[in-house]
């Protein structure tokens, strides 16, 4: 939406297109005309039109009997909002939305007025460079509309680590320190330090993420989760949020990998 404002802020009315009142189509279909990349995506995009007009025409959803052996895709489930900015959206998902910004930049006096946005001659190059980092990004799952309530378990986040620790160099240790760390009555020497450092450095990253804020992690905290069972050990933490504080405590087997059959 953003990216469309900046496309749409004093464009020519003959790029516009009198008759037309979606103009982000207008000034695509036009550009597209003397810029490959473009032209590209204006194909993409009425080939999505066209294939979301035909599912409204299906009655009650049902899908058009295919050939057998048919390799043609199922038509894509776009929502309001995607329909809404589709002509940027395929241009971001196809990677080129940067390119086509910059071509319009290189040729803004032919689609804008002289006090337009992508025709000034600093912000027009910046907004093309912004767009560069998006551009890059593979969009191949989108979040879900609850995606602020959920956070992953710890079970993932070690599974996430390791498959990450396998791609480190070839000097590193293949696996992370144990968590269920207790001191050790000697001198403590560097090399213990930088073992209990690390580990605590390793626990914190599993509890902290983008939407909170960790205040506080103790490990080895004992909880009971039955009169008749012994207490296990475990990471605490408290983590800030929005509007919410929130208490997390993880079993240290399960941190470290080696839960196997336990209840």
């Amino acid at each position: 939406g953003v990216v469309e404002a900046c496309l749409l802020h004093m464009l020519k009315r003959r790029a516009a297109g009198f008759l037309r009142t979606d103009k982000v189509a207008a000034l695509f279909t036009k550009v597209g005309k003397t810029c490959a990349i473009a032209g590209d995506v204006c194909k993409k995009v009425q080939e999505l039109q066209q294939q979301v007009e035909s599912r409204k025409n299906q009655p009650n959803g049902q899908e058009p009997l295919k050939r057998q052996g048919s390799t043609t895709s199922k038509a894509p489930v776009l929502t309001p909002q995607a329909i809404k900015h589709i002509w940027v959206r395929t241009a971001l998902i196809e990677k080129v939305l940067d390119k086509i910004v910059q071509y319009i930049v290189d040729n803004c006096s032919k689609y804008y007025e002289k006090e337009a946005l992508l025709a000034d001659p600093v912000c027009g190059p910046i907004l093309a460079s912004l767009l560069v980092g998006p551009c890059a990004l593979e969009y191949t799952k989108l979040k879900t509309a609850d995606h602020y309530w959920t956070d992953p378990s710890a079970d993932e986040l070690v599974q996430r680590h390791r498959i990450h620790s396998a791609h480190g160099r070839q000097d590193s240790p293949c696996k992370r320190p144990a968590l269920g760390i207790r001191k050790r009555h000697s001198s403590g020497s560097a090399s213990e330090d930088r073992f209990a450092a690390s580990a605590r450095e390793y626990v914190e990253s599993l509890h902290q993420n983008s939407r909170t804020h960790l205040l506080y992690g103790k490990n080895n905290v004992l909880v009971q989760p039955k009169d008749d069972l012994e207490a296990i050990p475990g990471y605490l933490s408290l983590h800030q949020s929005a509007d919410s504080l929130t208490l997390k405590w993880t079993p240290n087997q399960l941190m470290n990998g080696t839960l196997g059959d336990s209840e």
